[in-house]
């Protein structure tokens, strides 16, 4: 087994199943292990880490504050992508709307600029990711 990544985000969802469709049939993570009867799955998309776990009362569960949608305000989740195209190709297919259109930004990093070809799209509780396919480094422009 793999060391896991030094940062994973665990979010409440209010439904997995519907979570799940989204995580992994629509954005392409797959299950690195799951409990269901607990409502928990641990997601994973090339080294990027997620768990989600089903809102329970009756649970241990750590919610801060009132549990409204959308979930995770003030939070995107930024994920690296191999490609973003065949994401953008299964969501339009599944009528899954985009936070933000598919966009070419470049960032200033230090010395240089790195760039990716990015969007915005939220999962079915309003959690924000931010999906980035790398276009590597240029000079500062």
């Amino acid at each position: 087994m793999t060391r896991p990544p030094a940062l994973v985000p665990e979010l409440v969802v209010t439904d997995l199943d519907a979570s799940l469709r989204f995580w992994r049939d629509l954005i392409g993570f797959r299950i690195a292990y799951d409990r269901p009867e607990d409502g928990f799955a641990c997601l994973d998309l090339n080294g990027a880490r997620v768990m989600l776990e089903q809102r329970d009362p009756r649970a241990r569960q750590w919610i801060t504050g009132r549990f409204e949608r959308p979930f995770g305000r003030g939070i995107n989740f930024e994920i690296q992508v191999p490609a973003a195209t065949p994401i953008l190709q299964r969501l339009e297919r599944a009528g899954w709307d985009l936070y933000m259109a598919c966009e070419e930004k470049w960032y200033r990093a230090g010395d240089r600029e790195t760039g990716q070809r990015q969007f915005l799209v939220q999962d079915p509780d309003g959690y924000l990711l931010r999906l980035a396919e790398d276009l590597g480094l240029r000079p500062l422009a």
